[in-house]
């Protein structure tokens, strides 16, 4: 006990230090883009005992790192279930056997090519070939990417070697030859793993009943406790049996998430075990020795390209044998290079029996020092395979696309890149409004991706870093292939209205809780994608009113609920309160005008008005003194500390109080001369382009004028309407294009030779439709292909 008036504790000071110190440097780090787990991994080094030695207990760090390991592996182990688990039954044992096996061989056969006895030798292939747990798991938590096809890879080859620890622990003593038999390490394993399986049988039974008996107080301390006590019961009771604190702690977590308190206790266990992580990692970054890595430096870069290059090629060539394609064994591969937490741990127990990494007393030392680099690298690794798996993939889609595959085979091979999204959103082509939408949500953390037929907008998106599915996403497999069935949102932003309605419809089907928001131009054709089963559809035509609406009530200086709820009115049953005729019996808005609403007003100083570099002082003055500035906005940021010689300057917004007839008289300073000396009604419209001059619903006859030709075609000549606004090709593929021509068979709209890819001529070369004529203003000629003469129309 520490009576009141006391000193601190002596834990105290080194506790605040390594807090500090880690958020501190968490803080830097994050600046720099760096994941956390580096910035505590470099706080460690920097206040550990062999740089600053501003913490020297480190036992006491020790042991909060240990809680830290535990914590972080049963929120892990909630976040799964035995039946996942049981999924990686061929992934745990296959996989991480082969990989355990292949990565203790090699480095061992490596070793003594340099004269290392077997013994240390194989001791060393031990420590390495384990990898980090908490990092690896952190990092695909961090992406949300523990469900994805890498996730499940990394995480099966983790459990295997946390189960391999056990057996590499009963081991150390048969390697230092001063140890047990053989036989009673085969039965001290055995007994081990009788107790994994006792704990998971048990508890399973028992777990869901107890937490149902705790969750009924509604006490979230009683709760709270319980959970712990689960926790770290399960993690000792397993310790017992010679199996990692930190496996069993794992075991703990597994045997809650069958229950349906799982969520509950993640929630409730997350800040603790986002406080001890942070302490295990800090604790790592603490067993850097700076001075021994400069004295050392050639000895422990190589180390860490040993370690690199034989976790690297047999992690990979266990993944490849399991039947993953090359991409997700790069990936996997590279992410799993570092050495893991637990080889600390076997390290210690073979230095207490005389082995030593590579048979050298201070292997020690180069180990710890190759180890914590790999750790502070993990994050960089991760993200040059994450770099490397998209490449492979994109060359073997292009390999495949010139081999010419079946449809099957194609489709399959991109489903692998998206196996990773789920809650996502997903961007329906990629024209001007998907283009911009996509920039917004590439900044904002939401996870996406976006499915284009058009090869530029595709090589675009791909080059700005986002992920690119190429195919028609109006075709059902295209849609699966984009996980819609694990989606969160579909976006259709760019379309017409009918293929809108179609893709809304298909997306629907396959999957009934897939929230829909479409866009469409005219107000005529909401209420056919809504029926096609849109949750949300925007209307160009009607928001803009909406718009109009907003600003009309922000100037009468409405509440922001008020217009909230009023914008919510006129959007409600699709904008039915703008189309259909409202009763003056019962109004749509009401607003509650107060005297003040009516005698305030908005004003934009508009460049050349007298007003400006005008003074407060000489706009209330003109005014007569009953103008009051209630806020001055520049560049959209309110100005603070206006004074009475606060000057104006071009396209400040001012918010006034007055009468109207103090309005008036100001009305002079604000009034700024006409655009190139013109009347507003004098301005001449802006040139239209010839897709905005199409009428679809017009009926378009080109008769040819009498001597031109000759041609002998004339009898394919039909009255037509176009089809679209626009090349009927490049709209689907969100393409541009220089000019439009009209097929006078069909009707077609189809982009000039002098467009990149020449539609309207290959319209006639899939149909053998002759005739065309020009969409573009003033243009009045037309053309045949077979007789290869231009037609002039008559006027």
């Amino acid at each position: 006990m520490y009576p009141l008036a006391s000193a601190a504790p002596p834990f105290l000071q080194e506790i605040v230090v390594l807090i500090a110190a880690g958020a501190l440097v968490a803080y830097v780090g994050h600046r720099f883009r760096l994941v956390p787990i580096v910035g505590f991994l470099l706080a460690g080094a920097l206040i550990g005992p062999n740089s600053l030695g501003l913490v020297k207990d480190l036992e006491l760090v020790n042991s909060a790192a240990e809680l830290g390991v535990i914590l972080l592996l049963f929120s892990i182990g909630l976040e799964f279930s035995l039946e996942k688990l049981t999924r990686l039954k061929k992934l745990l044992f296959g996989g991480g056997g082969l990989q355990v096996g292949l990565a203790s061989v090699g480095m061992m056969g490596l070793l003594m090519l340099f004269g290392v006895a077997w013994r240390p030798a194989l001791f060393t292939g031990f420590l390495v070939a384990l990898s980090s747990t908490a990092i690896v798991l952190k990092l695909l938590g961090d992406r949300g990417e523990t469900s994805s096809e890498v996730g499940q890879v990394s995480l099966g080859l983790l459990i295997f070697q946390d189960l391999a620890v056990v057996m590499m622990v009963l081991l150390v003593p048969v390697l230092s030859g001063i140890g047990d038999t053989p036989w009673h390490f085969v039965e001290a394993f055995g007994k081990a793993l009788g107790i994994i399986i006792a704990v998971l049988v048990v508890a399973r039974r028992l777990m869901p009943r107890l937490l149902e008996v705790v969750a009924r107080t509604c006490s979230p301390e009683l709760f709270l406790l319980t959970v712990i006590a689960v926790c770290f019961g399960t993690a000792y009771l397993t310790s017992l049996a010679g199996v990692s604190v930190s496996l069993g702690a794992f075991l703990a977590g597994l045997v809650v998430s069958e229950s349906r308190f799982s969520e509950h206790a993640f929630g409730e266990i997350l800040p603790l075990q986002i406080l001890f992580s942070a302490t295990f990692f800090v604790s790592v970054g603490m067993l850097l020795d700076a001075g021994f890595l400069v004295q050392h430096l050639p000895e422990v870069l190589l180390a860490i390209v040993a370690v690199l290059v034989v976790k690297v090629v047999t992690t990979g060539i266990s993944v490849l044998a399991l039947g993953y394609r090359l991409p997700v064994a790069v990936e996997s591969s590279l992410l799993l290079a570092q050495v893991g937490e637990f080889s600390f741990v076997l390290e210690r127990s073979g230095r207490k029996l005389g082995l030593f990494p590579a048979g050298i007393p201070d292997g020690s030392h180069a180990f710890i020092a190759a180890t914590v680099m790999l750790m502070v690298f993990t994050p960089l690794l991760s993200r040059l395979g994450v770099w490397a798996g998209r490449q492979l993939h994109r060359r073997r889609l292009i390999a495949v696309a010139q081999s010419g595959p079946s449809t099957d085979e194609a489709e399959a091979l991109a489903a692998e890149s998206f196996a990773r999204f789920e809650n996502h959103a997903i961007v329906a082509g990629y024209g001007e409004g998907a283009r911009r939408l996509s920039r917004v949500l590439r900044g904002s953390g939401i996870p996406f991706l976006v499915i284009t037929l058009s090869p530029q907008g595709a090589n675009e998106a791909e080059a700005e870093g986002m992920a690119v599915l190429r195919g028609d996403y109006a075709r059902q497999r295209t849609l699966r292939v984009a996980g819609v069935q694990r989606a969160k949102l579909l976006l259709v932003v760019d379309d017409e209205a009918s293929r809108a309605r179609h893709v809304v419809a298909v997306a629907r089907m396959e999957n009934p809780t897939l929230r829909l928001v479409a866009r469409v131009r005219m107000v005529s054709e909401v209420d056919a994608v809504r029926s096609a089963g849109a949750d949300i559809v925007v209307c160009e035509e009607m928001e803009g009113l909406v718009a109009v609406l907003t600003s009309v009530l922000e100037d009468y200086r409405q509440s922001p609920q008020d217009i909230e709820d009023n914008e919510e009115a006129v959007r409600r049953s699709g904008y039915a309160a703008l189309r259909q005729p409202v009763s003056l019996e019962k109004p749509l808005l009401v607003c509650a005008l107060e005297e003040g609403c009516l005698s305030w007003r908005k004003v934009t100083i508009r460049p050349g008005a007298a007003v400006v570099g005008e003074t407060l002082e000489t706009l209330v003055q003109r005014a007569g003194g009953a103008l009051k500035l209630l806020e001055l906005r520049r560049d959209g940021e309110a100005v603070p500390h206006v004074t009475e010689h606060t000057r104006f300057e071009a396209d400040d917004e001012l918010s006034l109080k007055g009468s109207a007839e103090a309005f008036e008289r100001a009305a002079e300073l604000f009034r700024a001369p006409s655009t190139e000396g013109l009347e507003p009604e004098e301005r001449a419209a802006p040139p239209r382009t010839a897709a905005e001059l199409i009428d679809t619903e017009a009926t378009y006859e080109f008769h040819p004028r009498a001597g031109t030709g000759p041609c002998a075609h004339l009898d394919q000549l039909r009255p037509v309407r176009p089809r679209t606004r626009g090349c009927e090709e490049c709209l689907k593929l969100h393409d541009t294009w220089v000019h439009l021509r009209l097929c006078l068979t069909c009707g077609k709209v189809g982009c000039c030779d002098d467009s990149k890819n020449k539609h309207a001529t290959r319209h006639f070369h899939e149909t053998g439709h002759p005739l065309i004529c020009s969409l573009e203003p003033g243009e009045q000629w037309g053309w045949c292909y077979v007789d290869k003469v231009q037609l002039e129309r008559e006027p």
